[in-house]
């Protein structure tokens, strides 16, 4: 169940009590605020971006202890995730990688034209380090195996909304395969895909939401939980 934004007064949350007050405002999806609060004048460029790196990982790994039943709210990562970007593109102009974490192509297949998941997901996942490379939805297999190529990412992520996309995505392991990719890790995800097996797919790993993807990755990169 989606639940609407709690009316009147700032929102509570545990960013409260941190040092930091831009982890707040990120929580609280004010992108404007953000912004001003990321551009507080440091030492020096590498320090802010030093701390826009800390309060992203800060404010995502909080959000992603919300996303339980009762507390689940996909305005409030929307919002979120908007801020974060605001803040990533400022901090980090002209393609600068945030945190090196490695590259990723997601994407939505062909015959799918849902990418609000898929676009939440390229959110949490900048925001925590990766550079995402987004092919878009309807994004026929050929067009993602290219992605995967040329940007030499370690990883290939499809969301799917509706089930006639299933056999597409069983596909990708022998299109990486015949690329020569055979060691990109395959991540499926999305209302269609979550309801078949690993196997089923033949891919790595199903993800629940955006931040069991982001943890899946991050294990793989070595970054501890």
């Amino acid at each position: 169940m989606i639940h609407p934004p709690t009316p009147g007064g700032p929102k509570q949350h545990p960013a409260g009590t941190d040092p930091d007050p831009l982890v707040g405002l990120l929580l609280d999806g004010d992108a404007g605020a953000a912004l001003a609060e990321s551009r507080r004048p440091l030492e020096s460029a590498e320090a802010r971006q030093l701390r826009v790196v800390a309060a992203l990982e800060r404010a995502m790994d909080l959000m992603r202890d919300k996303c339980t039943s009762e507390q689940f709210n996909l305005l409030e990562i929307m919002l979120t995730g908007r801020a974060a970007m605001a803040v990533v593109r400022d901090a980090f102009p002209e393609g600068m990688a945030l945190a090196g974490k490695g590259t990723v192509v997601i994407a939505t297949p062909e015959g799918d034209v849902h990418d609000l998941g898929k676009n939440i997901t390229r959110m949490v996942l900048t925001a925590k380090g990766f550079r995402v490379v987004d092919c878009g939805k309807d994004c026929p297999v050929a067009v993602m195996i290219q992605a995967v190529a040329q940007e030499e990412a370690f990883a290939l992520l499809v969301s799917g909304l509706i089930s006639p996309v299933v056999p597409l995505v069983r596909q990708l392991r022998g299109r990486l395969r015949e690329a020569g990719l055979s060691a990109v890790k395959l991540v499926a995800g999305g209302a269609a895909l979550k309801q078949c097996t690993a196997e089923a797919l033949n891919v790595d790993h199903v993800a629940e939401d955006a931040f069991t993807c982001v943890r899946y990755l991050e294990a793989l990169r070595g970054y501890p939980a």
